[in-house]
């Protein structure tokens, strides 16, 4: 499989982004399947899928926004089957840990006669720094409704790189592997870090179900990403992921990044210390 051509669905997102390095810096070529990438994908396109599929032998599949999302599985399903036909050789599905929709489209990888691969994970560390939660913190104030069940954050760059081990280096046909950080925290302590770390007045507070959809709702969120966040945290937040797994350790023999590592290392770049209409302009 070295230097073969790799496919990357979602190459503008957190992990995308990071295979895409990652296949770089190891001498891949890397083809970027995004809506703004050279060759357009597009999850709602199919028209888009086959000029991306041309040549390509491994594919790293990211449904945008998740898995659970209605209607994924079918999308999916249809991409699966038009990757095969086309030759691909080996698939790496990114999954949601705890996820019975996430699950139903890790069994239509399996079933194919490709060489696949399942990465789960859940909550990212980065959801603080790059995704939904930056401008909480940039707020100073961290409101959602998620009480002390505790969460094992795990760090994108682990992910990007479970992922970059399974599209390109034998043995990792058939796994799944579940990726956690090496602790739990609840959403409180991984705030309380975030403070510490920063020198600033970040606090959080827990609201009601009811209220965060209203906040959700006032903020003009798009319709899939308002569903998923209200049902990540009334379905999945339960209690279900508050386990540590080795998902990390089985697929690159070291130990995942911890929490306090992300939080120094993005610290030090200043995002978190950015005045919210500075990072409205650059985002």
């Amino acid at each position: 499989m070295n230097h073969s051509q790799i496919l990357v669905i979602g190459a503008s997102g957190k992990t995308g982004r990071r295979i895409v390095q990652r296949l770089a810096d190891k001498g891949h070529t890397a083809r970027q399947g995004s809506r703004r990438s050279d060759t357009p994908f597009d999850w709602d396109n199919q028209g888009t899928w086959e000029a991306v599929l041309e040549g390509v032998t491994a594919a790293y599949i990211s449904y945008a926004p998740d898995l659970a999302i209605p209607g994924a599985a079918d999308a999916v399903r249809a991409f699966v089957e038009r990757a095969v036909e086309h030759g691909v050789r080996r698939l790496v599905l990114l999954s949601g840990r705890g996820e019975a929709e996430a699950q139903r489209c890790e069994r239509l990888i399996q079933r194919t006669d490709v060489e696949w691969t399942v990465v789960r994970a859940s909550w990212f560390n980065q959801n603080f720094s790059e995704g939904a939660f930056l401008d909480m913190v940039l707020g100073g104030e961290i409101a959602l409704p998620a009480g002390a069940i505790a969460e094992p954050f795990v760090d994108a760059d682990d992910i990007a790189e479970v992922a970059v081990a399974a599209l390109t280096e034998d043995g990792h046909g058939g796994r799944i592997y579940e990726l956690t950080g090496p602790r739990l925290l609840t959403f409180a302590e991984a705030v309380d870090e975030i403070a510490g770390a920063t020198g600033r007045a970040i606090r959080y507070v827990r609201i009601s179900p009811e209220d965060f959809a209203a906040g959700v709702a006032e903020a003009g969120l798009p319709e899939d990403i308002a569903w998923l966040l209200e049902y990540l945290f009334a379905t999945v937040l339960d209690g279900r992921n508050a386990r540590l797994c080795d998902g990390v350790q089985q697929a690159l023999g070291r130990e995942p990044a911890d929490f306090s590592e992300y939080v120094r290392r993005t610290a030090a770049t200043g995002v978190w210390n950015m005045a919210p209409v500075q990072q409205a302009q650059v985002g």
